[in-house]
């Protein structure tokens, strides 16, 4: 249990491309995984072990995808966030999300916001989704945060002013620590294991800060193949890497 990684995150691929195989609507893939997947896979992940689990569910390029298929996606959230979490809350499963949902319709940030507040107490197995995310997004939003709690934007002109000449030497003692407090994931671990499925090898700027020492794993299923057997084969993948760290 000790080589178990605490935190796994998943970059969900292949969706479309499995519906295609499979002759089906290219949204049915993007529902085989909202009714089929994510629910066994949280469960098997907080059976064996892990503490937290992300899923990269939406970027903030996936805006430009054709309009249909934006709208049954946006209304498969709808789903998931309105009956499939409760059975995840039912189970123990606290739910937080990452990303600037600003840019979601209102009913769908509203949900999101209540989905995180009434799961806030469960403590089996945290479940992170990434909405609207990119690592870039998130690098400068955090930095913004940054930059305006030094400011103080509410104080005077003349105050500000004099803050404004002492920014570079203030940003220059900000440790990562201190930073790590202004990303989405603050209070998260790093993930020690990324997998992304559908076989492309590459993070495509996901968790760009957090990756650094992370295990990446490429396996060729789809996301709607991904099975709790397929997570153990990661599980045991990743038990036989050597983390050094830089060492």
């Amino acid at each position: 249990m000790n080589s178990i990684p605490k935190h796994i995150a998943i970059i969900m691929d292949g969706n479309r491309r499995w519906a295609r195989e499979h002759g089906l609507l290219e949204l049915m893939g993007h529902k085989r995984v909202a009714d089929d997947i994510l629910e066994p896979l949280i469960e098997h992940g907080a059976n064996i072990g892990v503490s937290y689990m992300t899923f990269w569910a939406w970027s903030t390029e996936n805006w430009g995808r054709k309009p249909e298929e934006v709208s049954g996606i946006m209304n498969i959230f709808r789903q998931v966030v309105k009956k499939d979490w409760k059975r995840l809350s039912d189970k123990g499963v606290r739910i937080r999300i990452i990303g600037d949902i600003s840019k979601f319709p209102e009913d769908i940030q509203e949900s999101l916001h209540n989905v995180v507040e009434e799961t806030k107490n469960n403590k089996r197995i945290t479940t992170i989704f990434a909405l609207n995310y990119s690592g870039r997004d998130e690098i400068l939003r955090s930095t913004k945060r940054l930059v305006g709690d030094i400011l103080n934007a509410n104080i005077d002109r003349e105050k500000l002013l004099q803050q404004c000449n002492n920014l570079p030497r203030r940003l220059a003692g900000v440790t990562i620590e201190q930073f790590n407090n202004y990303l989405d994931t603050k209070d998260v671990p790093d993930p020690e294991l990324i997998i992304r499925t559908g076989g492309e090898q590459r993070l495509s700027g996901f968790f760009l800060w957090q990756s650094q020492y992370s295990e990446l794993y490429f396996p060729s299923f789809y996301m709607p193949d991904f099975t709790p057997d397929k997570l153990d084969e990661a599980v045991k993948e990743y038990q036989k890497r050597k983390r050094r760290f830089g060492a």
